[in-house]
């Protein structure tokens, strides 16, 4: 959500920035901005609403801009509408510093009508023009850009990532962060901040991840860190592994088409390390048999995407574990008061480390004593520095802003986590502890089996795509599997879906079942198959037409009452949602394709929310 990107060096800053913000238009957005100094034309500031594209033309590729210091973003809105005064970069004033943030200024109405009083006057509707004319206030007053930098972050309320260039200061960069990812990037010729290492990962691979609080400023030879105090920081550096071409589409027509084919590969890598002779090792894990034996209740909080993976794992540990899972809404969990204390386990889950509603969660669980352990992919992120222990998923990056493999990696980890507790707990039997763990290992291999076939699943999509609602029945296991199956649908076609348990049928939404309506009926849970196919018979009698999600065993049994049926391997019964899960993903993906929608950039959304 939003991205920033800034650079201080000896090249030409413009085509840098440019090619920063097209890494990270996955994010979301509905407009861009540039800000570039150079000695001889000043602060030159560029934006446009829409596509970078427009942009890009704006400027003939980044030309028409000169310097060697500058900040670009782009905005998804929050304060204001999409338009070019309220894209970014912000301008002070008198036009000597230009701002770009991230987040959202909680305080902004009180500190604006303070300025207005002060005879300042505002050009956009955004809180982020706010903090411009709060650095220009301050910096007036004391004349030292870092001490004004300083009184605005003990003045502002909320969460930010800003990125701040001054005439005054030809060659230096400010940044900052709070609740808002920031990354510093150390290059050999010149130096970097980004919300986002694709933003910067063609130029250097060194970066350090900014904490809250913390003041970094750079030139093309340094980087210096400060804390709230202003006491200067010795920061850890990390080196990114990945190859840039994980970030790029290399020659597939979508990232999310991309990302569903590269989900065995992504599990592999999340589950292999994990096993040794026989056994789930979790090097990272500090969990001990005598604290899982105190675990009184589980939570498991997550938003979207990530709250559905913990909705299957819910079923999977309470089978494995005996002990009570809730999976809790992150942006509800610490406005619920609840009930957490020492003995209290909480797994938050966030593909991209940085969902704020999320890191919100975590810092209540942590304030009331509980018990945290993050399961995200990216390293060094917010959530897994807070996190009392963190198990990463190590699926690369992921552009397309539906997630796909992000998904399957967390319910892989959740798996692990599982079984490795049972383990400990001794509430799974030898027996099935090594069935369950055969088959983590050979799920991969099973995805790839199915994705070598998906034609069907394709072919299908072709003849229901225009449907106006689509709804998805399962039980058990199923029913948290159609949850995602349903958002991914919505997210990216726009059709108006929704995923029920089939129980509940009966008890008012089998009103909505009309002749032509579609079902995807799930069936792949081997223990409730046949209360599953009195359901397809119960919305097939009511004219629904039905598409059906089962088992290579179950098919032809299936076959019979459904209208089309789409079939996976069968593994473990607590692990078959990892293989459903993938033709749900490919019929959403090729539903959107065939109405023509922006799969990879759907309408209203970002990849990481960053803001409450």
């Amino acid at each position: 959500m939003c991205g920033i990107v800034g650079f201080v060096g000896r090249e030409e800053a413009a085509p840098i920035l440019l090619e920063g913000l097209r890494q990270m238009e996955y994010r979301g957005y509905d407009s861009a901005g540039i800000a570039v100094r150079s000695p001889e034309k000043g602060l030159q500031v560029k934006k446009s609403k829409g596509r970078l594209q427009a942009l890009a033309d704006l400027t003939h590729n980044g030309t028409d801009v000169s310097g060697c210091l500058g900040i670009g973003h782009t905005r998804w809105a929050t304060h204001g509408e999409p338009n070019d005064i309220n894209a970014h970069p912000h301008v002070s004033e008198n036009g000597a510093i230009a701002l770009v943030h991230n987040g959202i200024i909680e305080n902004y109405l009180e500190i604006k009508e303070q300025l207005a009083r002060q005879g300042v006057s505002f050009a956009s509707d955004t809180d982020t023009e706010v903090v411009a004319q709060l650095l220009e206030f301050h910096y007036n007053e004391c004349g030292s850009m870092l001490e004004a930098v300083g009184r605005v972050l003990r003045r502002i309320e909320g969460s930010y990532a800003f990125g701040i260039i001054c005439s005054d200061y030809p060659n230096a960069l400010i940044a900052a962060r709070k609740d808002s990812p920031l990354i510093l990037g150390y290059g050999e010729n010149g130096n970097f901040i980004a919300s986002d290492v694709t933003a910067i990962i063609k130029h250097t691979r060194d970066v350090a991840y900014m904490n809250d609080g913390e003041i970094a400023v750079l030139t093309e030879n340094s980087i210096d860190v400060f804390d709230s105090e202003m006491t200067p920081l010795e920061k850890e550096h990390s080196f990114i592994e990945w190859d840039v071409t994980a970030a790029e589409k290399c020659g597939y027509p979508h990232f999310m088409f991309k990302e569903i084919l590269e989900q065995p590969e992504a599990v592999r890598k999340t589950i292999s390390p994990r096993i040794r002779d026989g056994r789930i090792v979790l090097d990272d894990i500090s969990l001990t048999a005598e604290y899982a034996e105190n675990i009184s209740h589980i939570y498991m909080i997550a938003c979207g995407s990530a709250f559905y993976a913990g909705s299957v794992a819910k079923y999977v540990w309470e089978q494995l574990l005996r002990r009570p899972v809730e999976v809790v809404l992150a942006s509800e969990f610490r406005y619920s008061d609840p009930l957490v204390d020492e003995n209290t386990l909480v797994i938050a889950i966030s593909q991209s480390g940085e969902t704020l509603d999320t890191m919100a969660a975590l810092r209540e669980a942590k304030r009331l004593g509980g018990r945290t352990l993050a399961v995200c992919n990216v390293v060094g992120s917010s959530i897994a520095r807070e996190a009392d222990d963190v198990l990463y998923t190590w699926a690369g990056p992921e552009i397309a802003v539906a997630t796909s493999k992000g998904y399957s990696t967390q319910l892989a980890a959740l798996d692990l986590i599982g079984l490795y507790l049972a383990d400990l707990l001794g509430s799974v039997s030898r027996e099935e502890y090594d069935e369950i763990l055969t088959e983590l290992q050979v799920l991969p291999e099973k995805m790839q089996q199915y994705l070598e076939h998906y034609e069907e699943t394709q072919y299908y999509a072709s003849l229901y795509f225009n449907h106006d609602s689509i709804f998805f029945i399962g039980r058990n296991l199923d029913f948290a599997m159609g949850l995602e199956g349903s958002l991914k649908l919505k997210e990216i076609s726009y059709i108006h879906s929704e995923a029920y348990a089939s129980g509940e049928l009966k008890h008012g939404t089998i009103s909505l079942i009309e002749p032509g309506t579609l079902v995807v009926a799930l069936g792949t849970h081997g223990p409730l198959f046949d209360k599953a196919m009195s359901n397809v018979v119960e919305v097939k009698a009511r004219g629904a037409t039905v598409l059906a999600v089962t088992t290579e065993g179950f098919r032809e049994k299936m076959e019979k009452t459904a209208d089309a049926v789409i079939a996976v391997p069968e593994t473990h019964r607590l692990l078959q949602p990892s293989l459903g899960i993938v033709p749900l993903q490919l019929f959403a993906y090729y539903v959107a394709l065939q109405r023509g929608c922006d799969i990879d950039k759907p309408r209203n959304l970002a990849k990481s929310v960053t803001v409450e």
